[in-house]
């Protein structure tokens, strides 16, 4: 088998810009040499200074694959001290170019021949790849039983907000579980704590049988934490797959 060809940087130029938090934007970009990808993969992004200094930044690609539009969303955080994404919250305008490659990553990857259950943990703005393979199931038509456990700081700063209540709204085997960890006062319907193993026990529950995948993606004490409780609550360790960022 020949070896792949090494990915190449493209020009991608920013068609929409759309506002999700106070502190997390979705940039659509349209690619130049447009790629098919799968849900859970990302894309490096560089950005290079007038002086030549260059700054390099993995994002994970919240799209659902084969969209048919030629773009992909990826939606970032803005965090202080950060190279790139200072770039996009401060600088970044609808028009202007920027380069990346991809898509990268094979291992936290889902498509719908995997099947389910299926249980998918986030935290902050780790839900983004989850959001591909959530909506890469609904795009799909799938009936693969599916559940997400999401764990942000205040209700301002659920991502997706709307299509997640949506998604579970819809009743066709999507199963939406929120804690919100920082917010004044408990909502009806969601823990108001960080993940344990009774809530992610509680997200298997709403599913059929034990998932046979399960996709963790967060800060690197959010990931080790939500392994954790996830083992405590029956996974198999091998049924689990990890995403990290940050330090």
């Amino acid at each position: 088998m020949q070896p792949l060809p090494p990915l190449r940087w493209q020009k991608a130029t920013i068609a929409r810009i759309v506002p999700q938090t106070p502190r997390v934007r979705s940039f659509f970009l349209k690619l130049s040499e447009p790629f098919a990808h799968k849900a859970g993969q990302h894309v490096d992004v560089r950005l290079t200074a007038p002086g030549g200094y260059q700054a390099r930044r993995g994002y994970s690609i919240a799209s659902a694959p084969d969209n048919g539009t030629g773009e992909i969303e990826l939606c970032i955080e803005e965090l202080e001290g950060g190279e790139v994404s200072p770039f996009f919250h401060e600088v970044a305008a609808v028009g202007d170019e920027i380069e990346l490659r991809g898509p990268l990553g094979g291992h936290f990857i889902w498509t719908v021949g995997d099947g389910g259950p299926v249980l998918l943990i986030g935290g902050g703005s780790g839900i983004v790849p989850l959001m591909s393979i959530a909506r890469h199931r609904a795009a799909m038509g799938s009936d693969a039983p599916m559940a997400m456990l999401y764990s942000t700081r205040t209700w301002d700063d659920v991502i997706f907000r709307d299509e997640l209540l949506a998604l579970h709204g819809k009743r066709d085997g999507f199963e939406f579980v929120l804690t919100l960890t920082r917010d004044v006062g408990k909502r009806d319907g969601f823990h108001a704590r960080r993940v344990d193993s009774a809530m992610v026990l509680e997200a298997v529950e709403k599913l059929p049988a034990q998932p046979e995948r399960i996709y963790i993606c967060g800060s690197n004490p959010f990931v080790d934490a939500a392994s954790d409780a996830a083992i405590s609550a029956g996974a198999k360790p091998q049924t689990i797959r990890t995403e990290r960022y940050g330090g």
